[in-house]
């Protein structure tokens, strides 16, 4: 079971043979636990960067005319921006936000994708302004805002390149809530009006229309629904750039096998060889399996209870730091830091007032007791943006790891933020 678990921690972890400590980058857990407390979010920082050289460099092997971009709702980090923009990949962004923090960190603007089904006006013209590489029209008011902004005297002459988001009516085997790709999504334009859309911005003066984006969900283990997705958009005609989106799976348990990068990257390559131009750019937008397995969290147990036939373990966080859980359902393998791997099963509950606040239910612990240190693998997507403050949680620090060194990148709150924006 050791080394079982350990394959779900980020390449590289081992359990230190004088200790027993589970490692990470060459940091035992209680060295991290004693140096920014619990909970505490940790990322290996060479974890990312060689899935970011895997997208990037397997793709231009692929298809030279390509850019791998990174789908930044999965850890809208300033730390995580910087890292990647360092690699050389663009930046999705969802909203102002997103897009905000993601040229605080330097990003290049010309590499920024500008998403989401309501942009407003406000969020439009930020993108404008920015100088963004590219808006995906998602819905005709898209169009109408951007062209009235684009329509104001101090954008004389500006053109704004687009992309038109296609919803293909494929549904793949995926949680419903993140399934974006079926008939009934909010996201996107189903083919007839898709159609429409493409014609509409073809006769348009302000924008410009550089193709066609595609994305049917998250947590996909299969190559068969983006391979359905590039045959679907192909249909629409020839663009000078296919953005294929993301959603490739991450392993979270022992039992998920989801396809490898390589994997992923011929399935939807093959197609595109055979159904689109050899002269467009392909775009990618790998989020959850970017992070994902670099990240674990840690947490110090408050509370070991037997009642009615369970083992509760209960740790000093919960869904105020991971709320995937609760939102999608998803399972996630857990072990005691300092005696790694077996054990009993346990009930692994957070510290909210919720029923609900389960962080793995029969999850084996081995002799669980109160002031061990948890460690959670496979957090390091949507932990950190969907944490939140409920019963006044304090959201965690993130902490990058790197060859035996560590560093905060993003402090743990205070009692004091949680009343900053307060008024009298």
């Amino acid at each position: 079971m050791g080394d079982q678990v350990l394959d779900l921690f980020p390449p590289g972890s081992t359990v230190d043979q004088a200790t027993g400590y589970l490692t990470v980058a060459g940091v035992p857990a209680p060295e991290l636990a004693e140096a920014y407390g619990t909970p505490a979010l940790i990322v290996d920082e060479n974890a990312v960067r060689a899935r970011a050289r895997r997208y990037a460099d397997g793709l231009a092997a692929r298809w030279p005319e390509s850019r791998a971009t990174f789908a930044s709702k999965a850890f809208p980090c300033t730390a995580v921006y910087r890292l990647l923009a360092e690699e050389g990949l663009g930046i999705d962004v969802a909203g102002g936000g997103e897009l905000t923090l993601a040229l605080a960190a330097g990003a290049d603007p010309a590499g920024l994708v500008v998403h989401g089904n309501a942009k407003t006006e406000e969020e439009l013209r930020l993108a404008v302004e920015a100088s963004a590489g590219l808006v995906v029209i998602d819905n005709f008011d898209d169009i109408d805002k951007l062209e009235r902004i684009l329509a104001e005297p101090r954008y004389r002459g500006r053109e704004q390149g687009v992309l038109v988001r296609v919803t293909p009516d494929i549904r793949p085997d995926t949680h419903e809530a993140v399934s974006t790709g079926q008939s009934g999504s909010k996201f996107g334009l189903l083919l007839p009006d898709a159609e429409r859309a493409i014609a509409r911005l073809r006769g348009s003066d302000r924008l410009r229309l550089d193709g066609v984006h595609v994305h049917v969900g998250s947590q996909i283990l299969d190559t068969k629904p983006f391979a359905q997705a590039v045959e679907a958009v192909a249909a629409l005609g020839e663009f000078d750039v296919y953005d294929l989106g993301g959603g490739l799976g991450s392993r979270y348990t022992y039992g998920d096998h989801p396809p490898t990068v390589e994997e992923y990257l011929d399935a939807v390559i093959d197609v595109a060889r055979r159904q689109l131009p050899s002269a467009a750019r392909i775009l990618i937008e790998p989020g959850r399996s970017m992070v994902a397995e670099a990240g674990f969290s840690l947490y110090r147990v408050v509370s070991v209870k037997r009642s009615g036939g369970h083992t509760f373990v209960a740790v000093d966080g919960g869904m105020g730091d991971n709320l995937e859980v609760s939102l999608y359902q998803q399972r996630f393998e857990a072990t005691v830091a300092t005696r790694v791997g077996g054990g009993e099963p346990c009930r692994l509950v957070g510290r909210h007032c919720e029923s609900g606040d389960t962080l793995s239910a029969d999850v084996p612990l081995d002799d669980p007791r109160v002031g061990d240190l948890i460690a959670v693998p496979v957090t390091g997507a949507y932990t950190y943006s969907l944490s939140n403050n409920y019963n006044g949680a304090r959201r965690p620090p993130v902490v990058f790891v790197r060859d035996g060194r560590h560093r905060a990148v993003v402090r743990r709150e205070t009692y004091a933020d949680l009343m900053r924006r307060d008024l009298p």
